[in-house]
Parts: C-alpha cells; sequence; structure tokens
C-alpha cells in the first residue's frame, strides 16, 4: 500500500513532506484553470475508486495508483487532484492519516511529475501502439518511484523500518505490470476515440 499511517515516521521527514506538497500544490493552484477543472475532478475520482482495486500479492495486497496516468493527462492539475482524493481515502477508509499526509501526496505527486516532464513531448506526436508503450513505462516507473520515496521515507525514519520497507518495497513489482497495462492501455484508447483529450492542458499550463 502506498499509504503510511501517522505515527510512523520521524519528525523532519514529516516536515520535509509537507514543505515538499505545499509548493508543488501553491504551484499547481498558480497555473490552474477553469477548463481543466472537470478532467481533473473525472481523473481525482478515478484515482479515488482506484484504491478499491486491490491485487493481491502473496498474504498482503497493494491497490492501484494511477500517478503515472495523472501526470500523463493533467501535468500539474494531477497534484491537487491526488491530494483531495488522499484526503478522501484518509477520511473515508483510513488510508494513511492527516499528520503524514503532507509525505503520502509528495510520494504519488512527484512521480506524476515526473512522468509529465519526460513522457509528455513523446506523446504528442505517438499513434496508439506507441501511446501503449509510453503508457506502459510512465505507469511502471512512477509506481516504481513511488515506491523507492515511500520506503526511503520508512528507512530514513528509523533503523527498524528497513527490513519492513524491503518487503513493502518487493510489492510494488507486481503492482508496476498492473499500472503499466492500465496505463498503455488507457492512453492508446484515448489516443484513438478522442486524442484532443491528451493536450487539452497545453492551453491551459503550457508545457510541465
Amino acid at each position: 500500500m502506498a499509504h503510511i499511517p501517522d505515527g510512523v515516521l520521524a519528525t523532519p521527514i514529516l516536515i520535509g513532506g509537507a514543505v515538499v506538497t505545499v509548493a508543488a500544490v501553491t504551484v499547481a493552484v498558480h497555473r490552474l484553470r477553469s477548463e481543466q477543472i472537470p478532467q481533473a475532478a473525472v481523473m481525482a475520482a478515478a484515482f479515488f475508486v482506484a484504491s478499491l482495486i486491490s491485487v493481491p500479492v502473496g498474504v498482503s495486497s497493494v491497490h492501484l495508483l494511477l500517478n503515472g496516468l495523472m501526470g500523463l493527462l493533467l501535468g500539474w492539475a494531477a497534484v491537487p487532484a491526488i491530494l483531495i482524493a488522499l484526503i478522501l481515502q484518509a477520511v473515508f477508509f483510513g488510508y494513511g492519516g492527516l499528520l503524514v499526509m503532507g509525505v503520502n501526496a509528495m510520494n504519488i505527486v512527484l512521480p506524476a511529475l515526473v512522468c509529465a516532464l519526460f513522457l509528455r513531448g513523446f506523446l504528442r506526436h505517438s499513434n496508439p501502439k506507441g501511446a501503449f508503450v509510453i503508457g506502459a513505462i510512465g505507469g511502471a516507473s512512477a509506481v516504481a518511484m513511488t515506491g523507492l520515496l515511500l520506503c526511503a521515507a520508512l528507512a530514513m525514519s528509523g533503523n527498524a523500518f528497513v527490513p519492513a520497507a524491503k518487503i513493502l518495497l518487493a510489492t510494488f513489482i507486481p503492482l508496476a505490470f498492473v499500472e503499466a497495462v492500465v496505463t498503455g492501455a488507457t492512453l492508446s484508447f484515448i489516443k484513438r476515440v478522442a486524442p484532443e483529450l491528451l493536450f487539452m492542458r497545453e492551453a491551459a499550463y503550457g508545457q510541465v
């Protein structure tokens, strides 16, 4: 699971995550335009619902993140969309906690923005098959980055968390494969039936 509960992380990690998240939200809100709000709302809902879809991993399970997909579709608008969905997940399902919200949001938001930065340009000029490949790379890499950030936060909070962090990181491997397929298939479908949806944000934000 990509959510760290309250009472686990060291205070400096909590503060650092909160600072990064507040900075990202500030930039995202400054760039936000009204024409992007409906698409961001739809993706926030998809991100929220995705938490209900679990992928079995041994005796445990992990759920879809879709942060690579959100980054590729929304760019900076993914930041408030992800944050709102995380808050709702914490309130309704008890995923994570409110004090650790900054770190949990940072772990998911930063990979989304990295995917948008490095893959968006390739997506623009791709055909549906190419969109699948780009989406697969974005989906898998975003999950991998989230897993690394999550485990790093745990490891830096105390040596006692290192064994658990290593085990947790292994659970992100099968999830990365699932996210690759879901993200790739979604972008390929959009590229075929409504390619304009992939570039709505450029008019509103410019390049991410």
